[in-house]
């Protein structure tokens, strides 16, 4: 069973990842009164990429070509241990979301690295900026979740899953709702969005994530472009199961698991919806303020801590 459940979560992280991106970029065209890509864009994207030739330049190191493989391989281990479906994730044995945590910062790592290892100046100033970002966002995103960790009295994703579908209304109270409102900020400079940054431009003073991906041709794009899209589904997966746990199944019971995928589905998509309409209603903000947003992001987690050992209290 560990072992078709593990093939069962890759396979909904890797097709199910682009199809969210598409869905985001069509909703946002809708609010934006234009047609827009279809929602389907992204999978024609990655297969343009795969076939396509891929160029190295002689000035790079070994880090610069394995640093998609290295990111593509830790986004893909980190949603082995975050529930979809099911309450108990196939490495949830394995890890906590400390460990999910911190795969996803070793895959920015190298992806900050290869930035500076083609010697290219924009990929540089896209890497300073991406690990300037997540020196904020990290913090913020583990008080956050230590938050709900210590109401739920675990850092398992399963068991925070499982005491918030057996605590009912807790997912409503103080303390979950401090750390939702800390965690949606956090999704949004995690995943790269709007006011943190734009995925949707190559403007060289602006962009952050896409300065890293300059020097990417082919294969080691697609795999990139791919490991941010299940990146964006695994924050979308904590939000969803963490603060909205109904609908999640506790078995792998044919019932309940086409009941879970419904309700993952429905939520996946309120959140897409949710986020192109604040990508479309704020403007992106200069980066010198983006440290006064993700401070409100910290600020609203360690509230959320505080509330909760005032509860325990």
């Amino acid at each position: 069973m560990l072992v078709v459940s593990a093939v069962v979560q890759v396979l909904i992280l890797v097709l199910l990842a682009p199809l969210i991106t598409g869905i985001i970029k069509k909703a946002k065209a809708f609010f934006q009164c234009r047609q827009g890509p279809g929602i389907f864009q992204m999978y024609y994207d990655l297969s343009k990429y795969w076939g396509k030739e891929t160029l190295v330049s002689e000035h790079t190191s070994w880090i610069f070509s394995a640093a998609p493989y290295v990111n593509f391989g830790a986004v893909l281990a980190a949603g082995l241990m975050v529930p979809t479906l099911v309450a108990s994730p196939p490495l949830g044995f394995a890890g906590d979301v400390i460990a999910v945590v911190y795969l996803l910062a070793l895959g920015r790592f190298f992806m900050a690295l290869a930035g500076l290892d083609a010697g290219h100046s924009f990929g540089g100033m896209g890497s300073s900026r991406e690990m300037a970002v997540s020196a904020m966002a990290e913090p913020a995103l583990m008080v956050a979740v230590f938050a709900v960790s210590l109401a739920a009295g675990s850092t398992n994703m399963g068991a925070i899953v499982r005491s918030g579908l057996d605590g009912g209304g807790a997912a409503l109270s103080p303390t979950y709702l401090l750390a939702l409102a800390g965690l949606m900020i956090v999704a949004l400079a995690e995943t790269g969005r709007i006011p943190v940054d734009n995925p949707d431009t190559h403007l060289e003073l602006t962009m952050i994530h896409e300065g890293m991906l300059l020097e990417y041709t082919g294969r080691d794009l697609a795999l990139m472009h791919w490991a941010a899209s299940i990146k964006q589904l695994l924050i979308f997966s904590l939000l969803a199961n963490i603060f909205f746990p109904w609908g999640v199944a506790a078995g792998w019971g044919l019932l309940e698991v086409l009941t879970a995928g419904l309700a993952y589905l429905l939520k996946l998509l309120f959140l897409a919806f949710l986020v192109a309409v604040v990508e479309t209603s704020t403007a992106k903000m200069r980066l010198f303020r983006v440290p006064e947003l993700l401070g409100l992001s910290f600020i609203l987690g360690l509230l959320a801590l505080v509330s909760q050992y005032l509860q325990r209290g």
